[in-house]
């Protein structure tokens, strides 16, 4: 059996369910520093839904909205459960109908049959099928297309975003409910072809009063990583459980963003407006004996809030924003790596508490 049987290459791009696409397109550019790439809406001959699609380096975020409540029922629905949040990891293959068929014969549960879209930049084909809560994995096949997507048109002269430093998507996290995270990783290892790269219980991420577990699965050439976390039992609400709450179920938690600096991108992305959770000095204090010598200053860091972490491959630096809506959902991470490939295990003590002061602030622990 191959490796990665469906063949995939990569994260093509992600798209949220938002109630202004205008507006969370907005955000995303002067905030994130995504760039308004291609729109599609009623100017381009769709009546049921508007979308932007913003993006830098390998970063692709699709925003969408309904026109009308009864324009487009699903995205309304998904909005009034979750809020804005994560619809659809569109997934790259070579040929989609064919990663459809098989994922299909594994057991996985269709959610669109392959179209195929032709128009003169050639031909595009999508396939889609369900995953955890209302998410789904569509099956992307552009090899033979020159264009964008189909239906949308390229923005000429887009507007200025500020220079955030990111660069891909490192890995998407997601959230289940109590008891389903083993049935999520038999998902992507039995229908997706994915293998677990690596797992943590409450050992490894619990504070005095919550902790979760979490099995990291990824795909067979390592180049998209699914985290799926679960909460366990603990004295109060953890993270997860505040999540599930306010989300109405499982769903996409955070994303990781990779940048090949930290500094510079931090400081670019707080002048922006994105706020961050912050660390205490004593943990900076523990960190030279903790992590051994490191390339930055570990001062500067401390400013920052930046955490780092160390494995048998090398360092890495990370830090979380606070959750990008109203409901205390979707945030996102931003990652440096220095060698290693590890997800910071030894920062999830201080990251945990970093997070129960935020949900005692909003009185949810």
């Amino acid at each position: 059996m191959s490796s990665d049987p469906l063949e995939f290459l990569g994260i093509d791009y992600v798209e949220f369910y938002v109630a202004n696409a205008r507006q969370a397109a907005h955000f995303y550019r002067t905030a994130l520093g995504l760039v308004p790439i291609a729109y599609s809406g009623l100017e381009t001959g769709v009546r049921d839904r508007a979308s932007w699609l913003v993006g830098r380096g390998q970063v692709q975020f699709l925003l969408t909205s309904s026109l009308a409540p009864d324009a487009a029922p699903e995205i309304s629905r998904h909005i009034a459960a979750h809020g804005d949040g994560v619809h659809d990891i569109a997934l790259r293959v070579h040929d989609a109908r064919a990663a459809f068929d098989e994922a299909a014969r594994r057991g996985g549960k269709a959610v669109q049959e392959p179209q195929e879209f032709e128009d003169g930049f050639g031909r595009f084909v999508r396939a889609t099928i369900a995953t955890y809560g209302d998410t789904v994995h569509s099956f992307i096949e552009r090899d033979n297309y020159r264009g964008i997507l189909p239906g949308f048109k390229g923005i000429e002269n887009p507007p200025p975003a500020p220079e955030t430093g990111i660069a891909a998507i490192d890995h998407i996290v997601a959230n289940v409910e109590l008891g389903k995270m083993n049935e999520w990783v038999a998902f992507y290892r039995d229908i997706m072809g994915f293998r677990q790269l690596t797992h943590f219980d409450n050992n490894d991420i619990s504070t005095d009063y919550s902790a979760l577990m979490s099995k990291v699965m990824q795909n067979g050439s390592g180049r998209i990583k699914f985290p799926i976390n679960e909460p366990a039992e603990g004295k109060r609400h953890s993270q997860i459980e505040e999540y599930l709450i306010h989300y109405g179920g499982p769903g996409v938690h955070h994303i990781a963003l990779a940048t090949k600096d930290i500094i510079a991108p931090f400081d670019a992305l707080v002048a922006a407006g994105v706020d961050f959770l912050r660390i205490p000095p004593s943990y900076y204090e523990e960190l030279p004996t903790r992590v051994g010598p490191i390339d930055e200053d570990i001062s500067e860091l401390a400013k920052r809030g930046i955490l780092v972490d160390r494995d048998d491959e090398g360092y890495l630096l990370q830090i979380f924003s606070q959750p990008v809506q109203d409901r205390p959902t979707v945030f996102y991470e931003v990652i440096r790596r220095n060698g290693s490939q590890g997800f910071g295990v030894g920062n999830f003590k201080a990251l945990f508490e970093a997070l129960e002061r935020e949900q005692a602030r909003r009185g949810n622990l």
